[in-house]
């Protein structure tokens, strides 16, 4: 690998209304390699992705690329440098052909006609080359997550990018996909490509990173070599301190059976799963993308209110054909999809922890904003949530603290039963220690737990006992003492 730098970015700073999101931050990308940046959210990794992708201008400082001082103004300044980013949320148009999608905006024109042969033949040829099983004139809306973020990958290389942003790649994405993306990545830097590397799973570092700079607090913390270093050496870093214990749990007996599903069946991609949850555990359930998890939850929460099967709580069968009679039951769900499913991104921290609680402050025409306010102090207070204030847009948050916002809004419902879809998905290793240790404390005072993680690691060290899914059936049931990596996936394989 050569050691040149491809990429130098010095003293960049950036300031908005009340946050210093970056104090003279310096990081140096080499020719073929992939250096990480890590730290909590807020630290300041999207900020400077977004100046180096001209979304944001900078305060100050100096970008270099070959060793030569390039202005970044906007986003089309950052495509001439040969800088692409490929954002956690993907971009591509869904109605869209593959092809369409790759040459958006620069589709070969001959007179006034698009040369649609050549730009299917040249995306096609791109696809290939990078042995993507994609077909060119396939719409991407018809496509899974991995497939649009290879999609994503070819439309940045198409622009002839030396400099390849991925944030947060593998959260959506299978184990076999990550390691399908991962000799994509091998096989950019094989031909002189930089990729900039943003994710909050620790575990990828050794597999596929060179080097890591870790940001705290908009500032630079400093770089190591990823086989140099240790992930309590990065933590001590990011957070400024040693977690001494990352995954919080005291394994207690827990009580009397809470609820029972019994061949829950959604007519799609649930099929005849069985289940029971006891009064303050935690059960975890595993399986590979497309198992049917999430869909299993929201036959629980009234999601869909058509499912079959029978569900019982606290020994009574209820019938759960709505979200209200859930929560009216003591159920509630912290959803996979934050932002679509879960927070109102164009509201404030305080609408967003207090919507499904207004009864609590409002009474008749009449609202109590003291009480309100209370409510949001609470909540704020227990996730350690950071923001400037209460009438912050949540939108304007970073993704951690948008995901404390939402799981402080549920447990302002007092529920008895709490379902967690992917809670620590984007979240950085401080806040997820921050959400174990409440998940601990929860179980403790009563509450019941149901976990779904695609982190095996997560799973294991959180959980009273493990379910796996697959193909839409529960397939079987590990005590915390029986659960393995290995096992886990034996089942969830079947």
């Amino acid at each position: 690998m050569e050691t040149q730098a491809l990429l130098n970015m010095k003293n960049t700073s950036k300031t908005f209304p009340g946050v210093n999101a970056l104090d003279g931050v310096d990081y140096e990308l080499r020719y073929g390699e992939v250096h990480a940046i890590l730290g909590e959210n807020g630290a300041g990794k999207s900020t400077l992705i977004k100046v180096l992708g001209g979304i944001y201008t900078s305060d100050g400082g100096e970008i270099f690329i070959d060793g030569k001082p390039v202005e970044i103004k906007n986003v089309e300044d950052a495509q001439k440098s040969g800088i692409s980013i490929i954002h956690q949320e993907l971009v591509l148009v869904p109605h869209m052909t593959v092809a369409e999608n790759i040459f958006l905006g620069k589709e070969p024109i001959k007179g006034h006609l698009v040369m649609k042969n050549r730009m299917y033949q040249a995306a096609q040829k791109l696809l290939d080359d990078y042995h993507i099983d994609v077909s060119a004139h396939a719409l991407v809306r018809n496509l899974t997550i991995a497939q649009q973020q290879m999609v994503e990958i070819v439309k940045a290389i198409s622009y002839n990018s030396k400099i390849l942003v991925m944030d947060e790649p593998t959260s959506s994405i299978s184990d076999k996909e990550v390691a399908f993306l991962f000799d994509t990545i091998r096989s950019l830097t094989k031909k002189g490509v930089g990729i900039i590397y943003i994710s909050h799973k620790m575990s990828e570092l050794e597999e596929i990173c060179d080097r890591v700079t870790v940001l705290r607090d908009g500032k630079y913390i400093g770089t190591k070599v990823v086989k140099e270093t240790t992930k309590d050496e990065l933590i001590k870093m990011m957070v400024g301190r040693e977690l001494e214990k990352y995954y919080t749990r005291d394994y207690l007996t827990p009580g009397e059976v809470v609820l029972i599903c019994e061949n829950i069946s959604d007519g799609k991609k649930v099929q005849g799963a069985s289940f029971n949850l006891r009064r303050g555990e935690i059960i975890g359930f595993a399986g590979l993308v497309g198992a049917g998890r999430t869909e299993l939850m929201k036959c629980i929460f009234g999601l869909t209110p058509d499912y079959s099967g029978d569900i019982y709580i606290n020994g009574k069968k209820i019938r759960i054909s709505s979200p209200s009679i859930a929560i009216k039951n003591g159920i509630a769900l912290v959803p996979e999809d934050r932002k679509g499913e879960g927070l109102y991104m164009a509201q404030s921290v305080r609408y967003n922890s207090t919507i499904e609680v207004l009864s609590k402050f409002i009474k008749g025409i009449f609202v109590h904003k003291k009480k309100e306010e209370n409510i949001t102090k609470e909540y704020i207070d227990l996730m350690r949530t950071k923001t400037p204030s209460q009438k912050q847009l949540v939108s304007k948050l970073s993704g951690g603290n948008q995901q404390k916002v939402m799981i402080g809004r549920w447990l302002a419902t007092d529920p008895t039963i709490l379902i967690l879809d992917e809670p620590t998905r984007g979240v950085d290793v401080g806040a997820k220690s921050e959400i174990y240790s409440i998940m601990n404390r929860l179980v403790k005072e009563g509450v019941s737990i149901i976990m779904i993680s695609s982190e095996l690691p997560e799973i294991i060290n959180m959980s009273d006992r493990v379910y796996a899914m697959c193909q839409g059936r529960v397939v079987g049931c590990l005590s915390h003492e029986e659960a393995t990596q290995e096992r886990i996936m034996q089942l969830a394989a079947k």
